[in-house]
């Protein structure tokens, strides 16, 4: 049985990009380095999980009072609205917290 021959090779061409950029450092701008993020930027403040929690809480609320018939001036769907994006504040208030 006859083995084939294995073709390809190089892609990009040798030697790599002439012209090579620096920053204000003199680091190179193709370089893959990621300086640490700074400590204080790790935590949240305080208040995020209150807010996490009044939103999603306020939000639940009313979507229960809609459906148990309990808001005041009649059903509107705008009382599904906005516990709705009560809810989804608060999720999205959870994603940011650290």
């Amino acid at each position: 049985m006859a083995t084939r021959k294995k073709k390809g090779g190089r892609v990009t061409p040798k030697g790599g990009a002439k012209a090579v950029q620096t920053n204000e450092n003199g680091v190179a701008a193709s370089s893959r380095y990621t300086p640490p993020v700074p400590e204080y930027k790790k935590h949240s403040a305080p208040w995020v999980p209150y807010l996490m929690f009044g939103l999603l809480g306020v939000g639940a609320l009313i979507i229960l009072l809609y459906y148990l018939g309990a808001v005041p001036g009649g059903r509107s769907n705008w009382y599904l609205a906005v516990g709705l994006a009560g809810v989804l504040g608060g999720l999205y208030t959870a994603t940011k917290y650290h």
